[in-house]
């Protein structure tokens, strides 16, 4: 996928760059036009980045780089002599670590040094597409214009650019920070993602305020353990990347974080008048609440979005409005604006079907997740509540049960599936989330549960498990949300839990007797 790239392009001569990153002055000196270590999206001018990987090093493609009209090569001593073996006679700056110092080349090279626009970043386990979407939206409402990156999409102005990764490489990531810029943005609202963190992803790039909602189980495939996990989030709340914080301490990592970032933070919890931020429940209404803050600020709010995460959520994101300089007073009515939030606790409806369950799709893909989409679902659910649920192959095999586990706390009806298999074997997958709902039942809860692999079956078995409660009865599809694509051996076949359960609900109409 090719990201746009600014149309009006800057010359930075190679032995600024080669200075900047600490390489070896190179002989030619040609001037340097953009950046990428995507071999297939080399452009005439680029400084291609050769970067070590964990199936290939990038200097075996260099040589279609060259061919592409890179300029120059940004590599390792391994890059070099791949290069010098296959014959790229290109000049190399050679580095230890070229992917530290691809933000910091990039930058450069982009002109985005000197923060063109306002930046906000928001990481943390679960929350960051709702809040940022949260935060777009209500800026929007005011009037302003921000751009937008993270798992679903890139927004710029009105061109959409879908994901492949939540946080785009460095190289990415500033070219796009110059065409917002360049096509008259005011800010970036965006996702910031571990893995970015961890991989300097976003280095070169200084948030104005950075967000944190919390913290749990999730890619401990990548990460060394939570501690590795916490360290690599908390690394966004350091001088090198954020001027300022807003840390949510409804939990332990949130408490901890606030006590030893590196920036000034200000809290944010619900109930806890010790926090700077404190959101106040309306116990008749569990969309409602206040939020007061610094300076004697007072908000009624509600969540466009079902379930207490997503008070927090917004909640959040007026914080964040606000230290962005927000207008209090517009805040309010600036988050009531409908963020429609791809993939999350999305409603699916057909039209002209008078009675049928409630239907949502949601992105719900760690333990926490799941029992907070159900849960938000449960108070207004008095017939069946039904959750279709399965594990994403080749991640962190250990949340596998504790995903099923907080499935079966609260649906009445678990039907446990494949989510994306990728190169392992679906039954071994299913087989561990089903331990963790056997778990429940043995603890005596009493809640039913059917395996069925197939997801496209099993969305519409949930829908027929349902239907006979008709608008009392539940069904949530957890675990792929805005994906359109079902990761079964390598293999990418078309699938969106959306359409499918839409189908779903038309069948069971189509099959009620008249």
């Amino acid at each position: 996928m090719l990201f746009p790239r600014p149309t009006s392009q800057r010359h930075t001569p190679l032995r600024e760059v080669a200075a900047l990153v600490g390489a070896a002055r190179p002989g030619p000196d040609p001037d340097v036009l953009g950046a990428t270590l995507d071999s297939r999206a080399v452009r005439p001018g680029d400084l291609y980045a050769a970067l070590p990987g964990a199936r290939a090093h990038g200097a075996d493609f260099a040589a279609a780089a060259a061919g592409s009209g890179a300029v120059a090569v940004l590599t390792d001593e391994d890059g070099l002599r791949r290069m010098t073996a296959a014959g790229v006679d290109l000049p190399a700056l050679v580095v230890g670590d070229p992917r530290a110092v691809l933000g910091a080349a990039a930058a450069r090279i982009y002109g985005t040094e000197s923060a063109p626009l306002w930046l906000l970043g928001i990481t943390g386990t679960n929350g960051k597409t709702t809040t940022a979407y949260l935060v777009h939206s209500a800026l929007v409402a005011l009037g302003r214009e921000p751009g937008l990156i993270g798992t679903v999409e890139t927004r710029i102005g009105a061109e959409r650019v879908g994901s492949v990764r939540t946080t785009p490489e460095a190289s990415e990531l500033h070219a796009l920070f110059a065409v917002m810029a360049e096509r008259g943005l005011d800010g970036c609202v965006m996702e910031v993602s571990s893995h970015a963190l961890a991989q300097h992803r976003v280095d070169g790039a200084v948030f104005d305020v950075a967000l944190f909602t919390n913290l749990s189980q999730d890619h401990l495939d990548f990460h060394d353990g939570m501690e590795d996990y916490f360290a690599a989030k908390a690394s966004l709340f350091t001088p090198e990347r954020a001027r300022r914080g807003l840390v949510c301490v409804d939990d332990a990592w949130g408490r901890r974080l606030a006590g030893s970032a590196g920036v000034p933070v200000q809290t944010i919890a619900t109930g806890d008048d010790t926090a700077d931020w404190v959101i106040h429940p309306d116990d008749r209404d569990p969309a409602a609440f206040r939020l007061t803050g610094p300076d004697g600020v007072d908000l009624a709010l509600r969540s466009r979005l079902p379930g207490a995460f997503n008070v927090t959520n917004t909640a959040m994101a007026a914080a964040a409005l606000v230290l962005l300089g927000e207008d209090p007073a517009a805040v309010g009515d600036a988050v009531l604006a409908d963020p429609h939030v791809p993939g999350r606790m999305e409603r699916v409806v057909v039209d002209g079907v008078a009675v049928q369950p409630l239907a949502v799709v949601d992105y719900a893909h760690t333990p926490d997740a799941i029992g907070a989409a159900l849960r938000a679902l449960r108070p207004t659910t008095p017939g069946r509540l039904v959750c279709v649920t399965g594990a994403g192959g080749d991640r962190d095999r250990d949340k596998r049960r504790a995903m099923g586990a907080a499935a079966a706390e609260v649906a009445d009806l678990v039907v446990v599936t494949d989510d994306n298999p990728r190169s392992e074997d679906p039954a071994a997958i299913r087989a561990a989330v089903l331990e963790g709902v056997e778990s429940v039942r043995a603890s005596g809860r009493e809640v039913a549960v059917t395996e069925i692999g197939d997801r496209r079956q099993a969305i519409r078995e949930a829908v027929a498990a349902a239907w006979p409660d008709g608008a009392d009865a539940a069904v949530a599809v957890v675990g792929k949300g805005h994906e359109t694509g079902q990761d079964v051996g390598g293999v990418v076949h078309p699938f969106d839990d959306r359409d499918e359960l839409r189908a779903a609900l038309r069948r069971a109409a189509e099959a009620v007797p008249r």
